[in-house]
């Protein structure tokens, strides 16, 4: 018996002096260096990164449609030309898929505005002008929400006077004092015990912006589309762009 334990505690020495002393850092030392014009660049790096650049432009220069003026998202306050035409294509692009998977239509979409990234300048659009557009990779959702949803909807867009875009199934107007005048979806007023099947994007629906309208939606069905694609396609389809502020969302004239 005296021999095994021997045995243990020797074991046991052994191991604990094997053992690594912790480590722990005394001082960290470190210098700026400006990224700038006086940095000489590597010709062997260049080189090696030269063909994937010369692809990357090239398919980024591809001319998708002609855009006949500069569209802006600040043009007017309530709506924009530019937000129009991105909720329109988005309803466009993606009521076919939504329906041939539920059997069913999409009522409108909404974006945010604050997801337009630039304005789309007037001639060549280009795949570079989408991926400018939109730099973000969010994809589109069509979020399935209740007749009360859609009041808190309409009051998020009343109190925040933002020019989100709003496809033109949408229309929504307020008196001076912040109450609804018009609200109809399709041409149809809102109905508290009916459901609504709304597009717009991941990031929206998980809250982004501050839209909480989305939180417990009834349902959610992801259409596995990239807004930046959709777009791609869209311009790539249409040709010529198209595009106006009107009256889908605003103050009561």
């Amino acid at each position: 018996m005296k021999i095994k334990h021997f045995v243990i505690f020797i074991t046991f020495s052994l191991f604990w002096s094997c053992s690594e002393t912790p480590k722990h850092i005394h001082r960290i030392e470190g210098t700026q260096l400006n990224v700038n014009d006086s940095l000489s660049e590597n010709q062997q790096i260049e080189d090696f990164v030269k063909p994937y650049r010369d692809h990357i432009d090239k398919d980024l220069a591809k001319v998708l449609a002609h855009n006949p003026s500069t569209l802006t998202k600040t043009d007017t306050p309530y709506n924009t030309a530019l937000g129009n035409l991105m909720a329109d294509a988005v309803y466009q692009m993606t009521n076919p898929i939504y329906k041939n998977r539920t059997g069913r239509e999409i009522d409108f979409v909404i974006l945010n505005n604050g997801g337009i990234r630039s304005s789309l300048p007037k001639g060549d659009v280009t795949t570079r002008s989408a991926f400018e557009l939109m730099p973000f990779e969010n994809m589109v959702v069509v979020v399935e929400i209740s007749g009360d949803r859609m009041q808190e909807l309409a009051q998020y867009l009343i109190k925040g006077k933002t020019a989100h875009p709003l496809s033109n199934q949408f229309q929504l107007h307020f008196n001076k004092d912040e109450s609804i005048s018009t609200f109809t979806v399709k041409g149809k007023p809102i109905i508290a015990e009916q459901t609504y099947h709304i597009a717009t994007t991941d990031y929206l629906m998980n809250g982004g912006d501050h839209m909480n309208f989305f939180s417990n939606p009834v349902s959610v069905t992801e259409t596995d589309y990239l807004l930046r694609n959709l777009l791609i396609d869209y311009f790539t389809a249409i040709d010529t762009i198209s595009a106006v502020s009107d009256n889908r969302f605003g103050p009561n004239n």
